[in-house]
């Protein structure tokens, strides 16, 4: 999601008359509560050749805790560009590559991309992940864009097809029922590399979650909103967000940020707009939801989920961008048994706070978009 300086502004002036006050959420922690996280300043190194980073909108760590960012480059174009909201010097800037690849030492490892490089590059970058192989996808949240499948050193490979036609993204429709398309490019992929699917959260547009066979690319199922079929999912405009009290919306609300499946198979989905995570088996059905600062406006709450390294995984992560923090929440339950950061532009707080994951050890990182446009580690104090 892009933002215009109008929108920043009401959004900061907003949560500034509000307190930061996050209702319907318990901050009660147990007495032996998980890890308290600590910013880690030296992480990443300064890049290189003066590059500089657009808005962080997608993170993932492989199977070697390499960190990998995808930053869009096009926001530091001269419609919108960095020294809008940084001092510009002599030196200052250029745009990083698309994607970066860093240890957890914050060493940069590798970088690569840029838009017209390869033939349907994204308009809008907006997700990456990583393959057993080592294989790195990328896709886009703009008509017409797709997943594309490049190796380590940046070498395309293949695309994912399903492109939706390149038109403006005014007076496009929602269609729900339709399987063959990806009409506003993808929110959030992930991969179930044993059952060979692809799980998409088509949301930018319409309101599902699709699974497709991610050799063929056929499609195999979706669902909306409460393992809804999706032809029962509405195609008439968005839901009203379900405040504190009031029915739960029957249908996600646009963004269906996030799509991520944990180690005893559930299926965890942003309903960003909606300020709730549901969480489904594999074929859709639904298990339970989790509200996430339930009575916050405008833009939502859960931006990401990743889950805590733990064989059990006892809890998840939740990126909220309104309320820029990391919520801890309890998996078998939601409460929330911890907050990590809070809005300000010091190190360790946040600035549109998009998305957070974590490592094998334990670290998160985080990423944030709009005037945040920086990537930050915090490490488990004992």
């Amino acid at each position: 999601m892009r933002f215009s300086k109008t929108m920043i502004a009401a959004s900061v002036s907003a949560l500034a008359l509000c307190g930061m006050v996050a209702t319907g959420l318990s901050m009660a922690a147990p007495a032996e509560g998980p890890p308290k996280y600590r910013y880690d300043p030296n992480w990443p190194k300064p890049l290189p050749n003066n590059w500089a980073l657009g808005g962080i909108t997608g993170m993932f760590v492989d199977d070697k805790d390499t960190i990998w960012v995808l930053n869009r480059p096009g926001d530091l174009d001269e419609s919108n560009n960095y020294a809008s909201t940084n001092p510009p010097t002599a030196e200052c800037c250029i745009s990083a590559p698309a994607v970066l690849q860093f240890d957890a030492a914050g060493n940069l490892l590798k970088s690569w991309g840029k838009r017209n490089e390869v033939p349907g590059w994204p308009k809008s970058e907006h997700t990456i992940f990583t393959d057993r192989a080592g294989n790195v996808y990328i896709a886009g949240a703009q008509p017409s864009d797709t997943i594309m499948k490049f190796t380590a050193d940046g070498k395309f490979i293949s695309e994912f097809g399903h492109r939706g036609p390149n038109v403006p993204n005014e007076g496009q429709k929602q269609d729900n029922q339709q399987t063959g398309l990806l009409l506003r490019g993808v929110a959030s992929a992930t991969l179930d590399e044993d059952a060979k699917e692809l799980y998409v959260a088509d949301g930018y547009l319409n309101k599902r979650v699709l699974v497709f066979n991610s050799d063929t690319g056929a499609f195999k199922r979706g669902w909306g909103a409460y393992g809804k079929a999706l032809s029962e999912i509405s195609n008439d405009g968005q839901p009203q967000v379900g405040r504190e009290g009031a029915e739960p919306a029957k249908d996600f609300k646009s963004p269906v940020h996030c799509v991520r499946i944990s180690k005893d198979g559930l299926v965890y989905v942003c309903d960003r707009g909606g300020n709730r995570v549901q969480v489904f088996t594999k074929d859709g059905k639904f298990q339970k939801e989790f509200f996430v600062a339930r009575n916050t406006g405008m833009r939502g709450t859960v931006g990401s989920v990743d889950f805590s390294p733990d064989a059990a995984q006892k809890y998840i992560f939740i990126a909220d961008i309104m309320n820029m923090t990391v919520w801890q929440l309890d998996r078998q339950t939601g409460a929330v048994v911890q907050r990590i950061g809070k809005m300000g532009r010091e190190g360790g707080n946040f600035a549109f706070l998009h998305l957070a994951t974590m490592d094998s050890k334990g670290n998160l990182y985080t990423g944030e978009v709009a005037t945040g446009r920086r990537i930050q580690k915090f490490s488990p104090q004992n």
